[in-house]
């Protein structure tokens, strides 16, 4: 029972992750249909920023802080310069558009940071808490406590604030929305901030987890669309939800089956749920309360 315990308390962790990019990745389809793989590399390079700025004597959780910062700003950035001009395109073109700046963002890393492998040295991993018979240290805890946090507190954002419906609106019928005096614009810069700031709250809990590098983005920005289909489309409960069904199952998969096989384990989820129920957990929908 302790090892069970155990094994579900790191699902948890790892899910309250998957749960902050999954839900970026699907605010973001939600509003322009776009699966953006750029977030993974805002991921990246949130960690990096914590990296570099604790380096400099920078307090960690300030590190967080800053990043969430600069990411957001990117991520707007990214919109006015990337995905504004081909708004009007197929799917087709915001999927290449996606794919291409994560190609882009990754590379540059590698080549303005080098390809060594960095460790964000933080106390919280180093202090261990016991919760009955759970064992964890306080960083593991932090990433729980603020993933699951952000994640809530960013779903009752959109279904309790104006921008949050004008946003979900927009989600529905963007036509209707402009027609009613929605500045789509506006909507846009804002999603593109949330999830911003989701992708590099994420990036930066898991570092000093991690070993921080140019290429870390990708198996979690793959495994956030995993969640995504999983939870259902659009669906911004279901991301929450697949995200920790995911962690769950890679934990539990890794601690009785075998490890080496966590990542196939995801997969093999995402195939059973979608044989049984091809829309996903909560159905593929526009965002939805």
């Amino acid at each position: 029972m302790e090892e069970l315990l155990q094994q579900i308390s790191n699902g948890l962790v790892l899910g309250s992750t998957y749960a902050l990019l999954a839900f970026a990745v699907a605010l973001i389809f939600g509003v322009m249909y776009v699966p953006n793989f750029a977030l993974g590399a805002l991921y990246m390079l949130a960690a990096y920023v914590s990296f570099y700025f604790m380096e400099w004597g920078v307090h960690y959780l300030i590190t967080i802080l800053i990043g969430v910062v600069i990411m957001a700003i990117l991520a707007v950035i990214m919109e006015k310069l990337v995905f504004r001009p081909i708004e009007s395109g197929p799917h087709a073109a915001g999927f290449i558009a996606a794919l291409g700046l994560f190609v882009l963002l990754e590379n540059a890393a590698f080549l303005g940071l080098g390809a060594e492998y960095r460790i964000i040295r933080t106390s919280y991993v180093q202090m261990p808490l016991e919760i009955g018979p759970i064992k964890l240290t306080f960083q593991r805890l932090l990433v729980l406590m603020a993933g699951t946090g952000l994640s809530i507190g960013a779903y009752f954002f959109l279904l309790k604030s104006k921008i949050g419906k004008e946003i979900r609106a927009v989600s529905q019928n963007r036509e209707a929305a402009a027609l009613i005096g929605i500045d789509i614009h506006w909507v846009n810069y804002v999603a593109f901030a949330i999830s911003g700031i989701l992708a590099a709250a994420s990036g930066a809990l898991v570092g000093p987890l991690a070993l921080v590098n140019a290429s870390m983005g990708m198996m979690p920005i793959t495994k956030a669309f995993v969640v995504v289909v999983l939870g259902g489309m659009g669906s911004l409960p279901g991301a929450i939800a697949g995200g920790f069904i995911l962690g769950l199952v890679e934990s539990l998969g890794a601690g009785y089956l075998s490890s080496a096989y966590k990542d196939c384990f995801a997969f093999g989820v995402l195939v059973i749920v979608l044989m049984i129920r091809p829309t996903g957990l909560f159905g593929a929908k526009e965002l939805r309360e």
